[in-house]
């Protein structure tokens, strides 16, 4: 499948999980007034930031289609990266929302009725499974349809939490569990919050991809391709997770013949092993011209200002 068509159909997913989550909205929030239920106004303030992250990982993605262009020469990819990040924010924001709330709520009870609580968290569960199966059928390795896919995923678990509680109250009548499961559901949605925030971080701050070790990499390069005699200055990063980059300086053997086909066949070692399609390799024919010290001086001081 090309990545056109990976592309368009993730871009149709969000579409359908936004219409889904935006036509439940409504719905829940008059539930959680009339029933009085945290969870239930918890999880509708949730459902809200969902249908603005997916609508913002719908406009990331066609932004990203955008061509490349010369003031952004690597085209708008990243614009998807910004989004993950942004909804990253977004889920931790929920998280102090829903803490803040519950603590209320603990010095001060309230009732809560609970059989409209359930039949509106039992409809909301439903409503965020479709848009999960939706979202899980996408593209996994885009970090933004993963961060939309989280924040669905997270309020699938606040309707579970709020159907247990909904539960507990009509069996027991006690009403704390309400805000309880809220903070139990808050937590795990903080876990995923980071581990959003922590990837798409690595990724704009030009880190190498979390599954390349640099140092079995030239390893590797020097053993399948004979006429290379080492490999360094490796520098690897990704415009998103699916589109990892790299720059790197070789040397050659005495007898290694023709330079362009010594590169040629790390490339090709390069995209077939690592899945890394585009670098820029430099061939040092007598020694490396980032050692020379006179532009080592010159690029720890420039003299050209700003």
């Amino acid at each position: 499948m090309s990545d056109h068509h990976t592309h368009a159909s993730s871009r149709r997913r969000l579409a359908w999980a936004f219409g889904i989550t935006a036509a439940f909205l409504i719905a829940e929030v008059i539930g959680g007034i009339i029933s009085g239920s945290l969870a239930l106004l918890a999880d509708a303030g949730h459902m809200t930031t969902d249908a603005a992250s997916l609508a913002l990982a719908w406009v990331a993605m066609r932004a990203s289609e955008r061509p490349a262009d010369p003031r952004r020469t690597y085209g708008y990819h990243r614009f998807q990266v910004l989004a993950a990040l942004v909804n990253g924010l977004g889920l931790f924001a929920i998280v102090i929302a829903i803490t803040f709330e519950a603590i209320q709520r603990f010095m001060t009870p309230v009732p809560v009725m609970g059989r409209p609580m359930l039949v509106v968290a039992g409809l909301g569960l439903l409503a965020n499974l479709a848009a999960f199966l939706i979202l899980h059928g996408g593209d996994r390795q885009n970090i933004n349809v993963r961060g939309a896919t989280l924040h669905v995923a997270s309020d699938l678990l606040g309707s579970v939490g709020a159907i247990v509680a909904a539960l507990v109250i009509l069996r027991t009548g006690w009403t704390p569990i309400d805000p309880i499961l809220s903070v139990v559901v808050a937590a795990l949605i903080l876990r995923s919050a980071w581990q959003l925030i922590h990837r798409s971080s690595h990724i704009l701050l030009e880190g190498a991809p979390e599954w390349l070790d640099v140092t079995v990499l030239e390893r590797e390069l020097v053993q399948a391709v004979p006429t290379l005699e080492s490999v360094h200055h490796v520098h690897v990063w990704s415009l998103t997770n699916e589109h990892p980059m790299l720059t790197m300086h070789v040397t050659l053997r005495g007898d290694c013949g023709d330079p362009t086909e010594a590169v040629r066949a790390t490339k090709q070692v390069l995209r077939e092993t690592y899945g890394i399609t585009h670098s820029t390799i430099e061939v040092d024919a007598s020694g490396c011209a980032d050692d020379d010290p006179v532009l080592s001086a010159s690029s720890a001081s420039p003299s050209r200002t700003v």
